[in-house]
């Protein structure tokens, strides 16, 4: 390399500082086995994805054959489908222990890094994965990549020191972007395990059927609260923040709650009201003004109600406590459904309350039981053309539909009355004219002479 130009030996010699990270610099011997290496690898790779073509549809058929479903199931899945990236994880470090057993340990640096990023791809991609918030999977992607790259290079210390030194400090507090960086990592982990483990406290707390449904979510919802605060109090105390300098933000916070966020904090007390006085419970079918429909989930600041045309509409939790709501199973699911309708005076009103009792009874959603959720028909008046009836009947399904079920009796009833020669009737209207008014109306042309 003496005969070499200054501008090439600069060039070489910036080669060989990069190349020495992976233990290889330009001399023939690096370069050979270095090419060596590569060539394993690449072998390591096409025998990875020959073995994987055979072995994952097997391993698929046993997995569809397991009896178990959830999340369970979905990290098998995920896991399954890595399948290849665990062979060839498994088949590189093997080369580098062969490596390392029958030559220098220099002579497999290069294959010991094409190992390492291997492994940590098949780690990463498996935990981005499994996580189902995009946005969190993302980030420990990109964090696990560019931890892993800064080592592999070996600046990884060089770069922690540079991102301690990058701070700004004020009133004896120190804030640094190793801060950040560490406080995003610490509580994004954190807040992700608290969620996780709330979830399955409040699908243990659903099993105990002895506890009403509010109280199941009260405890759910008052679980998730304690462990994300428990999270973020763990989280900024392992980054080094002191409680104590953030009195003047947590001053500024109340101020911000006093002033514009009422309608937050009302909400947040109106949905522990109505957990605690146990008013309303998911299930239940309500009315609030025009909105009609059944409970699917009570949440910190409002109540979902899923209609029955699928819109699902979001009340906050204070109209519920200060309007007048409707629960149409309070105290139990039974709702009872009246129908009025007339008949002809010809009719026998005793066969017409029979055929109408019936005709409600055959509908399948309609409670056959007696006292007080029997079906009955009652006279109600004699009208001016008709009997008015009134057909009362219970159901113990609201979510189901209210206007549906009553269409059906309706035209059962109309089939009925026609099977047994019952008429409806429907009001005649004569109009009479005295003769001085149709004379007025029409009257008479003249006698032609």
């Amino acid at each position: 390399m003496n005969d070499l130009s200054p501008q090439l030996e600069l060039l070489v010699q910036a080669l060989n500082s990069f190349l020495k990270i992976f233990g290889l610099s330009l001399t023939q011997g690096h370069l050979f086995w270095g090419a060596v290496q590569l060539l394993v690898a690449l072998v390591c790779f096409v025998a990875a994805k020959l073995a994987a073509r055979r072995i994952e549809p097997l391993l698929e058929v046993r997995l569809r054959a397991l009896s178990i479903k959830g999340n369970r199931l979905r990290l098998l899945a995920v896991a399954l489908r890595r399948t290849q990236w665990a062979i060839v994880a498994v088949l590189l470090w093997f080369a580098v222990l062969v490596f390392q057993k029958t030559t220098w340990d220099s002579r497999s640096f290069l294959l010991t890094a094409i190992a390492s990023l291997a492994t940590s791809w098949l780690f990463i991609s498996f935990a981005s994965r499994v996580i189902k918030n995009r946005t969190l999977s993302r980030l420990v992607a990109i964090f696990g990549w560019t931890v892993v790259a800064l080592y592999t290079l070996g600046i990884m210390q060089q770069t922690v020191t540079l991102f301690d030194e990058l701070a700004i400090e004020m009133s004896g507090f120190r804030f640094s972007l190793l801060m950040v960086v560490q406080g995003i990592v610490l509580l994004s982990v954190l807040f992700w395990a608290a969620i996780a483990v709330s979830k399955l406290l409040e699908k243990q707390f659903q099993a105990f059927e002895d506890i009403s449904p509010t109280m199941r979510v009260l405890v759910g919802k008052i679980s998730r609260f304690v462990l994300l605060t428990l999270a973020g109090i763990i989280g900024l105390s392992m980054i080094g923040i002191d409680f104590s300098a953030l009195t003047l933000v947590s001053g500024a916070i109340g101020l911000g709650i006093g002033f514009g966020l009422q309608k937050v904090v009302s909400n947040l007390i109106s949905g522990v009201i109505l957990l605690l006085d146990r008013s309303i419970k998911p299930g239940d079918v309500i009315s609030v003004g025009n909105t009609f429909g059944w409970i699917t989930s009570l949440n910190a600041r409002y109540v979902s109600v899923t209609a029955r045309d699928g819109r699902e509409y979001l009340i906050p939790n204070e109209d519920l406590i200060t309007q007048q709501v409707e629960n149409w199973s309070f105290n139990d699911p039974y709702i009872r459904i009246e129908i009025k309708f007339g008949v002809s005076y010809n009719a026998d009103p005793h066969k017409v309350k029979k055929v109408a009792v019936e005709a409600a009874l055959a509908h399948p959603r309609t409670i056959r039981a007696t006292g007080e959720y029997q079906t009955v028909c009652h006279i109600i008046g004699f009208g001016d053309s008709s009997i008015d009836f009134t057909l009362r009947f219970w159901i113990s399904d609201p979510a189901k539909g209210v206007t549906n079920i009553r269409g059906d009796v309706f035209l059962a009833i109309w089939d009925a009355f026609k099977e047994n020669n019952i008429e409806i009737p429907y009001p005649h209207r004569h109009l009479m004219l005295d003769p001085s008014v149709k004379a007025v109306l029409h009257p008479q042309e003249p006698a032609k002479s």
